[in-house]
């Protein structure tokens, strides 16, 4: 959704939307300190709408920012921390290390079950699966996987649970997670991740197990394969056991 609204309407919808909820939960009679709280929640939530990080605090923040300037809310002076608490809690500080939250368009993984062939009832993980763009792309190409999603944020978890039924969903952070198990895993992080999704890879995963990584290539390894999503963007495609690449065996 967030590559089909151009800025700044996510944060005028969002905006609009907290003001709207703050409103009628006042009319029917909630409490001041617990109408600001549902209506940042409201904001915190659509936050992932923002395609940077700035771009989603100004989503999240906008919304208290503009009460309290108006000042027509009588809420205790700890209460505008709430919105930062909420902020913290969709986006942990764990995740501002590895991607925020890079949604994967649809269609940018519909050729990858030709050039990376798994059975049925292969194993598949999302690493870092956000909201479920991920999944939902790597369903389309392996109807038959087993698909697993890790992601560290616990209201992202259990967005992305609600909208991928079918697969697995939990919480956790996907560096201490075990990789071995699984037949490929997929990524779309930063480009200051991939060497340690690399090294984690060659360390983990078994035999003939795929690491997947959308845009951002893991430059200590040689490539299987690239394809070319119906966007431009690269997808990178190395299979164990890997090998280095040449700028990095010398």
């Amino acid at each position: 959704m967030a590559a089909r609204l151009r800025w700044p309407l996510p944060a005028v919808l969002a905006w609009a939307g907290s003001w709207l909820a703050y409103a009628a939960l006042l009319r029917v009679g909630t409490g001041g300190l617990w109408a600001l709280a549902l209506a940042c929640v409201l904001g915190a939530l659509a936050s992932v709408l923002g395609s940077s990080w700035w771009r989603r605090g100004l989503i999240a923040l906008g919304f208290p920012l503009s009460l309290a300037l108006s000042g027509a809310a009588a809420v205790p002076a700890w209460a505008w921390l709430l919105p930062l608490l909420l902020l913290l809690l969709v986006y942990p500080l764990n995740a501002w290390r590895d991607a925020p939250l890079f949604p994967t368009p649809p269609g940018a993984l519909q050729a990858l079950a030709t050039q990376a062939p798994l059975p049925a009832g292969a194993h598949i993980l999302d690493a870092g699966c956000g909201l479920g763009h991920g999944l939902q792309a790597l369903r389309r190409a392996y109807p038959a996987a087993q698909l697993d999603g890790l992601e560290w944020s616990w209201p992202l978890r259990g967005l992305c649970a609600l909208r991928c039924p079918w697969a697995r969903v939990r919480q956790g952070d996907i560096w201490r997670a075990d990789w071995s198990s699984y037949d490929m895993v997929y990524l779309f992080q930063r480009p200051e991740s991939m060497a340690r999704a690399a090294a984690k890879a060659g360390a983990e995963l078994k035999a003939g197990a795929w690491l997947v990584s959308l845009e951002f290539a893991a430059t200590a390894l040689q490539p299987q394969a690239q394809l070319f999503c119906p966007d431009g963007r690269p997808l990178w495609l190395y299979q164990a056991p890997f090998t280095a690449s040449a700028r990095q065996g010398g």
